[in-house]
């Protein structure tokens, strides 16, 4: 049973009204001025408000604001009862947010026909409110069915930290590292484009793939051959039309070299220092290449840079520094590296917090538009 609350200072409309819509079949709650019948909606939300325009104390245009600004309420169709009819006057209850309007004097058959359409259309927005939780709950499950697929943090023979923070509409962020052999780690993230599952799919796609190893015959050693055959695998014009951008690298530690390639993603940021009192020097490990699925063609080169003591590697998607600041300009890459820099000081096993941190406050929206991930590997 709808429940429909009338706010009225007139007692015998309150009264009309009433007993019209009880024998409707409605459930009918009355309030005497603007203040009770705002307490008694919060008290108990009802599914439809008819309000006199004109009251004394808070008038009906007042109490449709302030029942529109209430989450609580949100679904609740609001009735404006009033005796103006100009256009200025709908126009200013439409702004307060009122749904409709009903003239006085009342007309029985267009009550009952306004307060049918208004309920069918509570009605509706209450199943959407209850779909778009649904869904919420589901895209919250999927990412973290994808948090529990990324590998744990290591801590020997190399020190790797990670922060994935999912943006509310599920981006397409994943990473991964583990031993090629005792010696030689492979380490990458990618980032497919888009957001929400069609976006995830692939990603957890790749990293199953690499992981299992399944590409037969391929050199895993070999970034540019592996990105290569992920190109030729994830072709968008014949998948879901998705591409993603990827950095992948081995290092081999008994060498201390790394070999890596990028296609179309962001660069390393590799920190080293000659000694531990020194002043940090940054590379950027970066190769030339479209990102993956984008055209069949598409060429990978490789790369190698030898690994000094006291080094540290920052690999991310375009989400730890495409952030809209407070006053609407976006962060950038290079400022991303200054706050790098500026926490090599800190222990390490706190650096990716700060880092997180100082991104949340950067950041103007209360979430992230896109994924963020990042991975640190502490070589010594």
């Amino acid at each position: 049973m709808f429940k429909i609350l009338v706010i009225d200072d007139d007692y015998s409309i309150q009264i009309f009204l009433k007993r019209m819509l009880e024998k409707q079949g409605y459930q009918v709650i009355t309030a005497n001025h603007g203040q009770e019948g705002i307490l008694q909606a919060l008290a108990c939300p009802p599914a439809l408000i008819i309000c006199d325009w004109i009251m004394p104390g808070l008038t009906g245009l007042e109490v449709c604001n302030l029942i529109k600004k209430d989450p609580q309420l949100s679904t609740t169709f609001f009735i404006l009862l009033t005796s103006l009819d100009s256009v200025a006057d709908r126009v200013k209850g439409l702004d307060a947010g009122a749904d409709d309007f009903i003239s006085k004097p009342i007309e029985q058959n267009e009550l009952q026909a306004r307060v049918r359409a208004g309920l069918r259309l509570h009605q509706l927005n209450r199943d959407l409110q209850t779909q778009k939780l649904l869904l919420e709950t589901e895209l919250a499950e999927a990412a973290e069915y994808v948090k529990s697929l990324l590998p744990v943090p290591m801590s020997t023979p190399l020190v790797i930290n990670s922060r994935f923070l999912p943006s509310r509409q599920l981006g397409g962020d994943c990473f991964d590292y583990y031993w090629l052999d005792s010696d030689s780690l492979a380490i990458y993230l990618l980032d497919t484009a888009g957001h929400g599952l069609r976006a995830t799919l692939p990603s957890v796609s790749v990293l199953n793939l690499l992981r299992s190893r399944a590409l037969k015959g391929l050199n895993y050693y070999q970034p540019s051959h592996v990105l290569a055959a992920l190109n030729d695998t994830f072709q968008m014009n014949y998948k879901n039309d998705k591409y993603f951008t990827i950095w992948y690298g081995v290092y081999n530690r008994l060498n201390r070299q790394l070999i890596y390639a990028s296609g179309g993603h962001p660069p390393a940021i590799l920190v080293s220092k000659k000694s531990s009192i020194s002043s940090p020097e940054v590379q950027l490990l970066k190769t030339p290449g479209m990102p993956v699925g984008m055209f069949p063609e598409a060429k990978y080169v490789d790369k190698t840079c030898n690994i000094d003591e006291f080094s540290s590697l920052y690999i991310f998607s375009d989400g730890a520094y495409e952030i809209t600041k407070s006053d609407g300009t976006l962060w950038s890459l290079d400022g991303f590296i200054q706050l790098i820099l500026s926490l090599q000081h800190h222990a390490v096993d706190y650096q990716l917090d700060n880092i997180l941190n100082y991104l949340i406050n950067l950041n103007s929206k209360e979430a992230f538009d896109d994924d963020l991930s990042i991975l640190q590997i502490k070589f010594d």
